[in-house]
């Protein structure tokens, strides 16, 4: 059988048809189950008509990332520590939505109860990918002709900055129906590219994630069916985290995973300076996404702006390789 029909087709058709069978099931069920988003009063005024829409839905290409992950772990065992970080945090999200959504506790998880979650997850996958998977933690820089370079003591103390960044980021930036969907199909395109390009592997896992996203986004996509919740969305970041470093590519983020960045910090931003002005805000709203929103930009134009810069970026980081 064809190579590139065996990792790069199969999986990346598997996951859309699996995702898309998933969400054929699943979808129907959470309403049954009344696994329905509540929307704040305080938020974006159009997003209120949204109450109601089920949530959780990361399990649906979720289902294709574990069915394509199991497949082809037995020649690429290398995926053990990525899928790990993909359903690690996915739990974590999962216990966030039950508590949101079931048991109506308005806030889930404590900021510091996620925390001490996500670093045991983290320390974790520190640890096997150091002493079980023997992946050195040196970073290739990005516009240095693929040099990388070892950092020494302070690898694990940015390895749990830079995971707890991209998750919370991945976090951040599900708030447009499609947003998070969509630039992390690039985003993971780009590290499946990248792995071909740099290690001359092909990533079955990957473009599995991709087609798992595709297809999710037959329910996603404006005006969506279902959110990914928590339970998607921190699997997003974990999972683009984790494929950063078995590809020694961490400081790649900064550049295909910009949108996820901005996202961020403008949250620190906004929380700042409200607190240092007594009141005052910087944007309209944050995450930025919503700043957009309330200036009078449509979700979908929202969605394709941020999309297309990621893909811009992925471009360029591309060049930074070689």
């Amino acid at each position: 059988m064809n190579h590139y029909f065996l990792y790069v087709v199969l999986p990346l058709i598997g996951g859309v048809l699996i995702s898309m069978i998933a969400g054929y099931l699943l979808v129907p069920l959470l309403k049954r189950l009344k696994m329905g988003q509540t929307e704040r009063e305080e938020g974006v005024k159009a997003h209120l008509e949204k109450a109601g829409t089920p949530t959780m839905g990361g399990l649906v290409f979720l289902a294709a990332v574990l069915i394509i992950g199991l497949f082809y772990i037995p020649a690429q065992p290398g995926n053990i520590p990525v899928l790990w970080m993909t359903f690690g945090f996915a739990a974590i999200g999962f216990f966030d939505d039950y508590l949101k959504v079931v048991l109506k506790r308005s806030d889930g998880l404590l900021a510091w109860q996620k925390l001490i979650l996500q670093f045991i997850v983290t320390v974790i996958f520190a640890v096997y990918v150091t002493k079980v998977a023997h992946i050195p933690l040196s970073v290739i820089i990005p516009f240095a002709g693929g040099r990388a370079f070892n950092i020494g003591f302070l690898a694990i103390p940015l390895m749990i900055f830079a995971v707890l960044g991209t998750v919370n980021g991945t976090n951040f930036t599900d708030g447009l129906d499609g947003l998070a969907s969509s630039v992390t199909i690039v985003v993971v395109l780009f590290f499946a590219l990248a792995s071909m390009l740099h290690a001359g592997i092909i990533d079955p896992l990957s473009f599995g994630m991709v087609g798992g996203l595709m297809g999710f986004l037959y329910y996603n996509s404006y005006p969506a069916k279902v959110f990914m919740g928590d339970t998607g969305s921190l699997a997003l970041g974990g999972y683009v985290v984790a494929k950063a470093y078995m590809n020694q590519m961490p400081l790649f983020i900064l550049i295909v995973g910009l949108i996820y960045l901005v996202e961020v910090i403008s949250v620190i931003l906004q929380v700042g300076y409200f607190k240092k002005t007594g009141g005052k805000r910087l944007f309209k709203m944050a995450p930025i996404h919503h700043h957009f929103e309330l200036c009078g930009w449509s979700e979908t134009r929202i969605v394709t702006v941020f999309t297309i810069i990621t893909a811009l970026l992925s471009v360029l980081a591309l060049t930074g390789l070689v």
